[in-house]
């Protein structure tokens, strides 16, 4: 027997010891889904998998690296979930953007996904409980906050936030052409396209047709359809379509960067690295911001985020979202609540920290 063959058979045998340990973890998984169902809790539960991340990372001693565990185990606990009690995620679509890559990434490629055509349409859904889970953006690193998602916060009491996520945007340039020199069309979204064109320049590809789609999900399934033609889009809109990946990560800015939100309807328990999300109109009045901005850093409160928007009524008041360090049973949120009574707040959620 080779020595290939020899490692072969170890990697086999520890194939079928994970097989049984996989399934004695989905059996307890199952009689916590049963219990949950008998006291009404969420069978998602972010601080839950951090805690149990934290943990293996802690133990860890190699090979794998952190992002490797994380990778493992959300799909191990996507799966956890489905066999607990399968739910319906919406997010905003169409299948193969970045919030369908987002939304895979917690809740697996075997759960049951809604995609929609509008923020306000996820919100709607999870309003109407038409949905248990949502997913949408709020913010990327160079184009700032998305203004839809911060207006439905406001606007949808029942929905809350319950996770967060950074997502690094990598556009991938794939084709079915066997060189660059055969490609004629080039399918993106606009934005992709521009975020590219370094990439495109250095690899003479300026001069080829452009034709602009209205999504990169859709570039990569009608370039899918041509041999000639190539798409810049996400890996998972590249996978979606069966379309090969000719290049990764091409993008202009590789920091490029964007924050997704997972709504339900459902309050996290306190956990580590907590953040708390609220909305405020504070009172028209001189030095009335400062006022309320100086209670935070007195009750020791360490603000995170402050943003700006119309409160869309009668004269030109003002809206601001915040995100700060801390769950909102903590005593001294509680105590920047209670100092700023006057004003009205609206609490959005507590969770995980996701940096």
């Amino acid at each position: 027997m080779s020595e290939i063959e020899l490692y072969r058979k170890e990697i086999d045998a520890i194939d079928d010891k994970l097989i049984i340990l996989l399934n004695q973890r989905m059996e307890s998984v199952k009689a916590i889904g049963k219990l949950k169902q008998t006291n009404r809790t969420s069978i998602y539960r972010p601080e839950r998998e951090r805690e149990i991340l934290d943990r293996l990372k802690k133990q860890n001693s190699g090979p794998l690296n952190d992002s490797a565990i994380e990778a493992i185990f959300f799909e191990i606990f996507a799966v956890s979930r489905n066999l607990e009690m399968p739910e319906k995620v919406a997010f905003l679509g169409p299948k193969g953007s970045y919030t369908h890559q987002v939304a895979q990434s917690r809740f697996g490629a075997m759960g049951n996904y809604l995609s929609l055509s509008s923020v306000e349409a996820v919100f709607r859904v999870l309003a109407n409980k038409e949905a248990k889970y949502g997913v949408v953006p709020i913010e990327n690193n160079t184009e700032g906050a998305v203004g839809e998602t911060l207006d439905c916060l406001g606007s949808y009491d029942e929905v809350k936030i319950v996770s967060e996520i950074y997502m690094d945007i990598h556009h991938s340039f794939a084709t079915k052409a066997e060189s660059l020199e055969e490609i004629t069309r080039i399918y993106s979204h606009p934005q992709g396209y521009n975020q590219c064109r370094k990439f495109l320049e250095e690899h003479q590809l300026l001069d080829v047709t452009f034709i602009p789609t209205q999504s990169t999900a859709q570039a990569a399934q009608k370039a899918a359809n041509e041999d000639s033609a190539a798409a810049i889009c996400s890996h998972i809109g590249a996978k979606l379509y069966n379309l090969p990946i000719l290049f990764g990560k091409i993008e202009d800015n590789l920091a490029n960067r964007t924050r997704f939100l997972i709504l339900s309807d459902f309050k996290n328990r306190p956990g580590v690295q907590n953040k708390t999300s609220i909305l405020a109109k504070i009172d028209d009045k001189p030095g009335g911001l400062v006022e309320f901005l100086q209670s935070f850093q007195e009750a020791k409160v360490n603000l995170t985020k402050i943003e700006s928007r119309p409160a869309k009524e009668r004269g030109f008041k003002t809206i601001f979202y915040l995100d700060f360090e801390g769950h909102i049973d903590d005593e001294n949120v509680q105590d920047v609540l209670k100092r700023n009574q006057k004003h009205q707040i609206k609490w959005l959620g507590s969770y995980v920290s996701g940096e």
